[in-house]
């Protein structure tokens, strides 16, 4: 074989070993995949997929949840001792109006008008108070019940009643409201408020000699006074009696607590059957213990006036009765109506003692009242005796 023929044959042989040598030598350098893989083997800290999410072929897929809002801390302000930014806090106790009408009469029952707020002296428990608002009324309605005592006592007694109740009635005026109630040992509403004096009159008229001779007087005053709370204004509560109780369920000091602590309402009393007793009397019909009682109802009938700001009346003959309704007409239709703020300002539900005085600004000495001819004369001063202070759990 010749030299250039064996020249020939290698060369392919060459180009072989050549190429072989480069794909050996590529096959050593790592490759792009490779390098990532292994990078990714690599161990580092990784958050876990959160569980609940969905998974695939390349394993479990995180789904991240939202983060809470961190609630942020409530800034609490810091204890200040005395502080000078906030004011002195002041409790204001609201003292209510003690609201006082007064009648001024000489001893005949008249009238006495054209006296000024100055010449009025108002002590609460002896003390001074200052008043804060004054008036005189002159000829205004009156809101009045007429309760009358009618049982089948004695026919002294039922005569005066029904006497008194027809003066009280004459003198009505068309301005003025009025119901009519009686009693025995139960309540009757004979007419309720009206205007209409035919209409009282026709009442009166159908009044019989009742079954009963037993008198509730305590209940129907108290029941009376009740039923008056819910109707505004000054009222005014003519009572007609002898003053015997005898079938009330409540006393006597129940009765009285109870006007203690009502406002406007100022009862007038009529005590019947006078001119009965003394002739029980002067024929020996009546015997000490029995006169006694008597004497102890016309008691308690003043008190009631009394306490109230009224007066009392016990009239002996017929001629005396439209003088007596003509007073309690004029002292409900004139009078002085005085009010104040108490100075002792406590709400303790205690009796408070009432007293209005007549002065002379100038002195302050008793005011003196003279006649026309300068004559000097005799008055009285007629207001309720005092007031049941407001409680403070009312």
């Amino acid at each position: 074989m010749s030299l250039s023929g064996t020249k020939a044959g290698l060369a392919p042989l060459c180009k072989m070993v050549i190429v072989s040598l480069f794909a050996i030598a590529f096959a050593t350098f790592p490759s792009p995949a490779q390098n990532t893989q292994k990078t990714s083997q690599n161990p580092q800290t990784q958050a876990p997929p959160e569980a609940g999410g969905p998974s695939g072929d390349i394993g479990p897929i995180a789904v991240p949840k939202k983060k809470p809002e961190e609630e942020k801390p409530v800034e609490r302000a810091p204890k200040v001792k005395n502080p000078e930014e906030i004011g002195t806090f002041s409790l204001k106790v609201d003292v209510p109006l003690v609201n006082l009408p007064v009648n001024v009469v000489t001893n005949n029952g008249q009238f006495i008008p054209g006296l000024r707020q100055e010449n009025f002296k108002v002590l609460e428990d002896g003390v001074p108070q200052k008043i804060d608002t004054f008036a005189q009324q002159n000829d205004k309605p009156i809101t009045a019940v007429m309760l009358i005592e009618f049982a089948s006592n004695s026919y002294g007694f039922m005569y005066d009643a029904l006497n008194a109740a027809y003066s009280f009635t004459g003198q009505l005026k068309k301005e003025d409201w009025i119901a009519v109630v009686s009693y025995d040992m139960q309540m009757h509403m004979l007419v309720d408020f009206t205007q209409d004096k035919n209409q009282v009159m026709g009442a009166l008229n159908q009044l019989r000699i009742p079954g009963f001779s037993e008198t509730n007087l305590f209940d129907a005053i108290y029941d009376t006074v009740d039923r008056l709370e819910t109707v505004e204004g000054q009222k005014y509560i003519v009572l007609i009696c002898n003053g015997i109780d005898t079938f009330s369920k409540l006393n006597y000091d129940k009765v009285l607590k109870k006007l203690q602590g009502t406002k406007n309402v100022t009862i007038f009393c009529v005590g019947t059957g006078q001119a009965f007793r003394l002739w029980l009397e002067s024929r020996g019909y009546m015997g000490p213990l029995a006169n006694l009682d008597f004497l102890q109802a016309d008691n308690q009938l003043r008190t009631f006036a009394k306490l109230t700001g009224g007066r009392a009346y016990f009239p002996r003959f017929t001629a005396e009765f439209p003088e007596d309704f003509a007073d309690i007409a004029a002292d409900n239709r004139n009078q002085y109506v005085l009010s104040y703020r108490p100075s002792n300002n406590k709400q303790d539900g205690s009796w408070r003692k009432v007293k209005v005085q007549l002065i002379d600004p100038q002195t302050g000495q008793p005011l003196i009242v003279q006649d026309q001819h300068r004559k000097k004369l005799k008055y009285e001063v007629i207001a309720r005796d005092g007031y049941k202070a407001k409680n403070e759990v009312e």
